[in-house]
């Protein structure tokens, strides 16, 4: 269950800008670690921490009720804690000004009211998650652009068909297997003499990546196998883990959850 938030890392920074809502948390993307990642219920967003991402089906005043894209219904908490927050519709993509501020000037998120959330909307809550209970204190909740939650639902059925995305599992000559996804699955990829292998903005090679490592591969399926055409190991930024270089970090307000 654990390990199915990793791959909701890639789906949704694939699409969803960081801001400062990442610079308020210490988890990133990794290979798989406790500390980057597998630290709670499934779902969530890149840098988020333990949460949930899914479409609201019922709305109460202290809370929201989500379904996830695997069916699972989870109740979101929130209070005056919680920090709420609207994705600026047309947000720049990852590869659009991603990195050191290039690209398209970047709109940070608004912050909104509970009441603005409405049935049908998709949000991603990060918090305290309880798996068990299908519940999420949430320290922060996003309302994610509804173009992007396309883009998002898009991009989940093309998994395996152009795009993969996971941690290696293992590395036999040419061929890796990663486990990931939006499903947790074992899949696997060949590289061939057209792969290109990146570290961040780095050139590497296959001989560089190792098992543990996690990776986004982009390619097509051919043969009846998925041949890479780009494999990008991600890294930590270059300046160390988000927030670090960047002035103090904001600390959030205790977590909401349901009443006592």
């Amino acid at each position: 269950m654990k390990a199915r938030l990793i791959s909701l890392l890639f789906l949704a920074a694939a699409l969803i800008p960081t801001y400062g809502l990442v610079q308020a948390q210490d988890p990133q993307p990794g290979p798989g670690g406790r500390e980057q990642g597998e630290r709670g219920g499934r779902g969530g967003m890149m840098g988020m921490g333990r949460g949930t991402i899914g479409t609201v089906t019922e709305t109460a005043a202290d809370h929201f009720t989500v379904k996830t894209e695997l069916g699972e219904i989870y109740t979101v908490f929130f209070s005056v804690n919680t920090r709420i927050l609207k994705q600026p519709a047309g947000a720049p993509r990852r590869g659009q000004g991603d990195g050191a501020g290039e690209g398209a000037e970047r709109t940070p998120p608004q912050t909104i009211k509970p009441a603005e959330i409405k049935i049908g909307d998709v949000i991603a809550a990060s918090g305290e998650a309880d798996s068990t209970a299908k519940t999420v204190g949430a320290v922060f909740i996003m309302l994610i652009d509804p173009e992007r939650a396309k883009e998002m639902r898009a991009m989940e059925a093309s998994y395996g068909k152009t795009w993969l995305a996971g941690r290696v599992t293992a590395i036999d000559e040419a061929k890796v297997t990663l486990q990931g996804g939006p499903k947790n699955e074992t899949r696997s990829f060949v590289a061939d003499e057209g792969t290109t292998f990146r570290k961040r903005r780095d050139p590497i090679t296959l001989g560089d990546v190792q098992v543990g490592d996690m990776v986004r591969v982009e390619g097509a399926v051919k043969d009846g196998g998925f041949v890479a055409t780009t494999v990008v190991v991600m890294g930590p930024p270059p300046n160390g883990p988000r927030g670090q270089g960047n002035g103090p970090l904001q600390q959030p307000g205790p977590a909401a959850g349901p009443p006592q």
